[in-house]
């Protein structure tokens, strides 16, 4: 395998409370699959604590953790969304959010403060976290002809393929994730069967 096709992730959702100077910090940790995912959760968390002053959050996204995202939410700039990011960062997770809703308890807790704050809140939900490894997958739809079920079928076997979806009639359609070191190989291997119709579908 010539790159690097697994990644750590949060098997569920996770939540931890940090208090400093009167100020209470709760963190939530939650494993997501898209930025569209992360509206509905800070929404329900608003609704949960209507009288907290902040909801600041930062996510990490893509198999490659690529994609990142922060929001301080009202605290000074950097003070808030960049500590939460880097504890992502240091645990080299990704497809998680981490929202830390924040109390003001009446004492200001300057800049270096508040970025303690939003730092050991974070890392302190994901200490509660299970952090497992996933398997980053291309997903496909290979289209053929029901004569060739068996050759297929023996190398959907033989390269570990899971098959996500199957529609089998004259024409079968398989919805298939192939781990992506092992893509090249499976799609040449694929078009080698010849009159195989492969689409694909998105990574995971």
């Amino acid at each position: 395998m010539l790159f690097e096709d697994t990644y750590l992730t949060v098997a569920k959702a996770a939540e931890a409370t940090f208090a400093d100077r009167g100020s209470k910090l709760i963190a939530y940790v939650y494993p997501i699959a898209s930025e569209a995912d992360v509206k509905p959760l800070v929404s329900q968390l608003k609704s949960a604590h209507p009288k907290a002053n902040h909801y600041c959050w930062a996510l990490r996204l893509s198999p490659d953790r690529s994609v990142f995202k922060l929001n301080d939410d009202g605290e000074p700039s950097g003070t808030a969304g960049r500590p939460i990011l880097n504890v992502l960062l240091s645990k080299n997770i990704t497809n998680v959010l981490i929202v830390v809703v924040r109390y003001f308890g009446g004492k200001l807790l300057g800049v270096p403060g508040l970025i303690n704050a939003y730092k050991t809140a974070a890392e302190e939900a994901l200490k509660l976290s299970e952090i497992i490894e996933k398997v980053s997958s291309d997903v496909y739809s290979i289209e053929f002809d029901y004569l060739k079920m068996n050759a297929v079928m023996k190398l959907i076997k033989e390269e570990g393929i899971n098959i996500l979806n199957q529609e089998a009639d004259n024409r079968c359609v398989f919805e298939i994730s192939v781990r992506k070191g092992s893509v090249n190989q499976t799609i040449s291997r694929l078009n080698g069967l010849s009159d195989i119709k492969i689409v694909y579908r998105f990574s995971n």
